[in-house]
C-alpha cells in the first residue's frame, strides 16, 4: 500500500474510533489504561531490548549527550510511564461536565458540556515516553491518537505503541483507537498535516524547526509546545543558600528537557557573594558559563556570552549568567528573551515575587522553586500531552481538559425564534 493510502487508511479509522470512544464510559475507559500498565511491566525486557538498539544507534550517530537521555529507557522510566496510567485511572473524567447552566426568559436551558476534540495527531521526537503519555490522556479524555514518533525512537516507539494498543482494545476499546506510524520518511507528516477532515488537532513536540515546518504546511489546528528558554533570577533579597539550591537543580538535574534554566540573573547587590559559590558547584557538574561583562569582573575565566545566547534553549550542560542592576531590569530581560515557557524569582520579598509573578508573561511562574516542576505530573495532571506556550485554549502543561472543547445542549418545550 502506498504510503498516502497507509496513512489515510490510519487516519480514517482513528476518526471512527474517535466517534466511538467519545460515548464510553469511565469505567471502561479506566479498565483499558488498567490493562495498558499492565502490558507495560509485562514486555518491559521486550521494551529495554528495542529501547537499546534506538540508544546504540544515537550514540553512533553522535547524537549529544542530553538527547541520548531524553531518548533512553531504564526500570525507572518504564514504572514511570506505568505509575502514570494508574494516576490518569485516578483523574476525573472530563467528558460530559456541565461547566455551565443558563435558563433564558423564553424557558430555554442551556448546558455548557465538556466533549472530546476527536482525534489529536503528535509529532514527536527522542522521547519515548510521549508514546505511552499521550495515549493514555487521549483516551482518558475521549480522544483517538495518532502517534508519529522520531525516526531516532521508531524501534522504542513502535514496542511500546503495539503494546499499549493491544491491551486497550483486547479491554474493550473501539480498533483504531491508538494509530502508530511506523515509516521515519519524512513524507508521512506531509500527508498528515493535510487531512483535516479526520483530524481534529496536531500537537508537535519537538524543535523549532518540526513545529516550524508543520505550522506552514496544515490547516488543522495547531497547539504548540514552543522552546524552553527558562530563567531564575536571585533577587537582592534572596536566601542564598535557597538560591543555589533551586540553580543548580534548575540547571543540571536533568538539562536536556524544556523545563530546565537556560539563563541565570543575578542582582549586582548579592552578585559578589553568590557567583563564586554558584559557579564553583556549576563547574564541578560540568556546566560551561557564559557571563556578560559584569558576571565576567567576577567569574574570570569563563567564555563571554553574546547577543544571542540570551535566547538559546540549550538543552545541555551550558548556562548564560547575567548580572542585572534592578529587578525591573531582570523582568526587562526576560520578557524580551524568554519564551513564555518557564520563569522563577528567588526572593523573600514577597511583594517584589508577587510583582514578578504578575509582570512576568509566561505559562507557569515560580516563587522561590525550580522550572523544572513544569511538568504535568508535578501538576497533578497524571501525565501531559505538551507544554503550550500560546495563550489560545491551552497554556502550560496540558492534562485532560486541555484535550477538550465543549458544545452546548439546549432543553426547550417548543421555543420558536420571533
Amino acid at each position: 500500500m502506498e504510503l498516502k493510502e497507509e496513512i489515510i487508511r490510519r487516519a480514517a479509522a482513528a476518526k471512527m474510533a474517535a466517534n466511538k470512544l467519545a460515548n464510553i464510559g469511565t469505567d471502561a475507559k479506566n479498565k483499558a489504561l488498567l490493562a495498558m500498565a499492565a502490558a507495560l511491566e509485562k514486555n518491559k525486557d521486550d521494551i529495554l531490548f528495542k529501547n537499546e538498539i534506538d540508544v546504540d544507534a544515537a550514540k553512533e550517530s553522535g547524537l549529544s549527550d542530553a538527547l541520548v537521555d531524553r531518548l533512553t529507557l531504564d526500570d525507572k522510566r518504564i514504572g514511570s510511564m506505568i505509575q502514570g496510567l494508574k494516576e490518569i485511572v485516578e483523574l476525573k473524567d472530563p467528558i460530559g461536565e456541565i461547566l455551565s447552566t443558563t435558563t433564558r426568559p423564553n424557558g430555554l436551558k442551556i448546558n455548557k458540556v465538556r466533549v472530546p476534540l476527536g482525534v489529536v495527531g503528535i509529532i514527536y521526537e527522542s522521547r519515548p515516553n510521549v508514546t505511552v503519555d499521550t495515549a493514555g490522556l487521549c483516551l482518558k479524555s475521549g480522544n483517538a491518537v495518532i502517534l508519529r514518533g522520531g525516526s531516532e525512537a521508531l524501534n522504542s516507539n513502535h514496542m511500546l505503541a503495539r503494546t499499549i494498543a493491544a491491551a486497550a482494545y483486547e479491554a474493550g476499546l473501539p480498533e483504531g483507537a491508538i494509530q502508530f506510524v511506523e515509516t521515519t520518511d519524512r513524507q508521512a507528516i506531509m500527508e498528515l498535516v493535510k487531512l483535516d477532515r479526520f483530524i481534529d488537532v496536531i500537537i508537535p513536540r519537538g524543535g523549532e524547526d518540526l513545529i516550524k515546518f508543520i505550522r506552514e504546511h496544515t490547516k488543522i489546528p495547531v497547539i504548540f509546545h514552543g522552546k524552553g528558554v527558562c530563567h531564575t533570577y536571585v533577587d537582592i533579597d534572596a536566601d542564598l543558600k535557597m538560591a543555589e539550591e533551586i540553580c543548580f537543580n534548575a540547571k543540571v538535574q536533568r538539562p536536556g528537557v524544556c523545563n530546565a534554566m537556560e539563563t541565570m540573573l543575578v542582582h549586582k547587590g548579592v552578585a559578589l557573594e553568590f557567583l563564586p559559590k554558584m559557579a564553583a558547584r556549576y563547574q564541578q557538574a560540568g556546566v560551561e558559563l557564559r557571563g556578560d561583562a559584569k558576571t565576567l569582573e567576577i567569574l574570570k575565566g569563563i567564555k563571554t556570552a553574546r547577543e544571542e545566547d540570551w535566547a538559546v534553549e540549550y538543552l545541555a550542560l551550558i548556562l548564560a549568567i547575567k548580572v542585572v542592576d534592578t529587578f525591573e531590569e531582570a523582568v526587562t530581560h526576560i520578557n524580551k528573551y524568554g519564551s513564555q515557557h518557564s520563569d522563577a524569582i528567588v526572593t523573600n520579598n514577597k511583594q517584589r515575587a508577587e510583582e514578578f509573578l504578575k509582570l512576568i508573561d509566561s505559562a507557569a511562574v515560580y516563587w522561590n522553586a525550580s522550572t523544572r516542576f513544569t511538568d504535568g505530573a508535578e501538576f497533578g495532571l497524571g501525565a501531559e500531552i505538551g507544554i503550550s506556550t500560546q495563550k489560545m485554549h491551552a497554556r502550560g502543561p496540558m492534562g485532560l481538559a486541555e484535550l477538550c472543547s465543549y458544545k452546548y445542549e439546549i432543553y426547550g418545550n417548543g421555543q420558536v425564534r420571533k
